[in-house]
This record gives C-alpha cells, structure tokens and sequence, in this order.
C-alpha cells in the first residue's frame, strides 16, 4: 500500500471523499423517497459538490506546500474530472432508481438502437469529453510548473508509466485519456451514427 499510494496523506482524502460522496448521495435519496424528509435530504445532496471544492483545495494547497506530483495528484484529478463529466448523470440515475422503487415512478427503458439511442452515445462521449478538458489540461500545468519538460514523454515506453512518485504519470495519464476519448468516439456515437440508428430511419 504505501508504495502504490506513497507517503502523501492525500490519497487517504481522496478515498474519504470518494466514501463520503456515496453517504451524501445516497443519504439524501433516503432520506427524500424513504423518510420523506426533504430538507435534509436538500441539505445531504448540497454536500455532494462541496466534495469537489474540497478535493481542488486540499490538492492545490498540498501542491504550494512543494510537495512533489504523485500518484495521489493524478488520482484527485481523475476524481475531480469524472465527477464533474459523469457525476451529475451519476445522481440522476441513482435518483430515478429510488423514484421508481420507493415513488412508484415510471421505469424507462433504455433505447438500444433508433435515435434516442445515438443521442444517448452522443451524450455519453460529451461527458467523457468534459473529463478530458478537465483532467488533461490540468495535468499539463501541472507538470509543466513543477518538473518541464525534456522530450521523454513521447517515447513510446513511457505511455503507461503512471507508478506513484514519477512525474512522468501526468503526461502519461494525459495521454492515456485522449486515447480512451478517441476510442470512445469512435465506438460509441460514430459507431451507433452509422449502423445502430439506421433501423429506426427505415421504419420511417
């Protein structure tokens, strides 16, 4: 454990935050569908995005402070990006779990083909990209403030370099997510353009 995740005790903040956002979350829902509470489930789901402001602090004062970028630096960024590209679809999924469950709402069904299921990838693949404009740019400045650079990032070896301590693993994981948003374009709104909504535009 502690050569994986170092001797900065950030990453320990990360896990906490990572535990407190599912208490927030799910506490909330409970306490709006089940208890029928609402003001404190108001209060519990408020939470949920101060995790965030929580997170960039405590990153960003542990940076000032000299330390150098780690795994643990990395791990607060990936955070903070899927939370802000995927956390909100997070919270509407899980809200309309405990609407159908415990308010008797309507279940919806997911589109596989036509559409509402392009727009559904298309939606996807924004989000993804939300998380890379988050999480790339940031891992940029953070190398380039604290280590430059010196022409071993592109070396092909050092694509999946991503070991706790070696500052290499900001580039590295950079790289990592525009590859996977690449992929994911690719896989997922091209992919369902031009051969999963093409039944829908014929039964029309």
């Amino acid at each position: 454990m502690h050569e994986t995740f170092g001797s900065n005790p950030l990453i320990w903040v990360i896990i906490a935050i990572e535990i407190f956002f599912w208490v927030f979350l799910l506490g909330g829902l409970t306490s709006r569908y089940v208890l029928k509470m609402r003001r404190l489930s108001s209060i519990l789901l408020i939470c949920v995005p101060l995790l965030d402001v929580v997170l960039v602090s405590l990153t960003i004062g542990d940076l000032a402070r000299g330390s150098a970028p780690n795994f643990s630096h990395v791990l607060a960024v990936l955070y903070l990006g899927f939370t802000i590209g995927f956390g909100h679809n997070t919270i509407q999924r899980a809200d309309r779990w405990f609407a159908v469950r415990f308010a008797g709402a309507e279940r919806l069904e997911k589109a596989t083909e036509g559409p509402e299921y392009v727009r559904e990838q298309w939606r996807d693949c924004g989000r993804m990209m939300v998380m890379w404009l988050i999480c790339v740019p940031l891992l940029l400045v953070m190398k380039t403030l604290t280590v430059g650079w010196n022409g071993t990032e592109l070396a092909p070896e050092a694509v999946l370099n991503i070991n706790g301590g070696d500052t290499e693993s900001l580039f590295s994981t950079a790289r990592i997510l525009t590859v996977i948003l690449i992929i994911w374009f690719v896989s997922g709104p091209v992919y369902a353009s031009l051969f999963r909504g093409v039944s829908a535009k014929l039964e029309t």
